[in-house]
């Protein structure tokens, strides 16, 4: 198994079920809302964080990582490339143990950063793409 399929593994069934899903919000026609719906399919809590603090798939949304009052496992990146970064830090900042960043989202240098810091991290990938791909646990 490669580098990557492995972070992808270890990400999906061993890094804990609470996702924070920054970009999520009410727009059905955005795929971050399709993604959480697989998230929670397969056991993940789904936590929205997005500007508008909506409550969306009967989880509470927040305006940002550092207003979750609990601690988050994973966190699943829709935004733009140029925004990543600064989310892949408030990541560290927050204590989570993983960050995702969705199809087409790209920046080493957040890559670099997150995995100087000791999180796994996979980029230009969709959890809800690789989550059925995977073996079942036990």
């Amino acid at each position: 198994m490669d580098n990557e399929t492995e972070t992808i593994r270890r990400i999906l069934q061993d890094s804990g079920d609470t996702w924070a899903v920054v970009g999520l919000s009410n727009n059905r026609s955005r795929a971050a809302f399709g993604v959480a719906q697989v998230l929670q399919r397969f056991g993940k809590r789904v936590v929205p964080v997005h500007p508008k603090a909506e409550t969306v798939h009967g989880e509470q949304g927040y305006a940002s990582l550092a207003e979750i009052p609990f601690p988050v496992d994973v966190v699943d990146v829709f935004v733009n490339s140029e925004l990543a970064g600064p989310v892949a830090d408030e990541v560290v900042a927050v204590g989570a143990k993983a960050v995702w960043f969705q199809l087409d989202v790209i920046d080493a240098g957040a890559y670099e950063r997150t995995r100087a810091a000791g999180l796994d991290m996979v980029m230009d990938r969709c959890p809800a793409i690789e989550i059925p791909k995977l073996p079942p646990r036990g």
